[in-house]
Formats: C-alpha cells, sequence, structure tokens
C-alpha cells in the first residue's frame, strides 16, 4: 500500500514537473555558462513547435539551437551576441517576444489601433441608430386601423 501511494506521488510530480528536453550530454561544465545557456534559451522559440522554447522542445533543430547557443557561450560570445546571431540565421520568428522596432511597430500598434476604430464606429453608429428612432413619423388612422385588422387575424 504504502509502495503504491509513493510511486503515484512519484509518477504526480514528474508529470508536475517542467518538461525540460536538454540532454545531459548538452550541459556545460560551467555552471555560470550554463545558466546563461538557460536564460537565452527560454527566450528562443523553437522554429518547429509553436509556442515551446528551445529548452523544452524535442525537435532535432531546437537540440541544434542549444548547442549552438552554448557553442556561442563558449568562444566568449555575451547574450546578445549570441540572439543576435541566432535571429541573423533564423529571423525574428525564433524570439519569444519579438523586437518592437523597425517594421514590428507597425503589428505592434496596429492591435490598438484596430481596437480604437471599432469603438469609435461603434459608438457613431449607436448615435445614428439613436438619432433615427427619434424622427420616426408616427402611423397614419388608415395605417393603424389596418395593423389591428392584421393583428386581430393572427
Amino acid at each position: 500500500m504504502r509502495k503504491t501511494v509513493l510511486s503515484a506521488l512519484l509518477s504526480l510530480a514528474l508529470v508536475a514537473s517542467p518538461a525540460l528536453a536538454v540532454n545531459p550530454d548538452e550541459v556545460l561544465s560551467d555552471p555560470a555558462l550554463e545558466q546563461r545557456a538557460r536564460d537565452i534559451s527560454a527566450d528562443l522559440r523553437c522554429v518547429v513547435c509553436r509556442g515551446e522554447n528551445i529548452d523544452e522542445s524535442n525537435a532535432a533543430i531546437a537540440r541544434d539551437l542549444r548547442l549552438l547557443v552554448r557553442e556561442r557561450l563558449v568562444d566568449g560570445d555575451s547574450n546578445e551576441e549570441v540572439v543576435d546571431f541566432i535571429v541573423e540565421r533564423y529571423g525574428e520568428y525564433v524570439l519569444m517576444k519579438p523586437n518592437t522596432s523597425g517594421a514590428n511597430v507597425i503589428l505592434w500598434a496596429a492591435g490598438p489601433a484596430l481596437f480604437l476604430i471599432a469603438l469609435i464606429s461603434g459608438a457613431l453608429y449607436l448615435r445614428r441608430r439613436s438619432q433615427a428612432r427619434e424622427g420616426a413619423v408616427a402611423l397614419s388612422s388608415d395605417e393603424e386601423a389596418r395593423l389591428k385588422e392584421l393583428l386581430k387575424d393572427s
């Protein structure tokens, strides 16, 4: 009984822990460099797996990117130089948080701008609609009589 409970808790702990795909042969011997590599990898998206960083992905390209990050760090590159090198090779898609400069400014501003346009359009529509109701013409006595006659038939 006790073994069953312990094995269930152990399996639950393994399932709840973050799934990192970093293999033991990829880990650097220097803990400071390894931590820098992990920090950089957390901000790099796997180009195959959507929404996963390269540390979480099991894809072959993610492994190549992890090895490339570690190789560049061992060669003495700074964190920014490593990220710039990878962005130069694979494009800005590899960044989990894209830059807010250049042409990306249009993308960052498009959402709020379209939201404001939708709010203004909606407000103008509601305003025109409310004004149209105020100017409605009343039914003539003949039309009212015809309406009452139609409603009695139903």
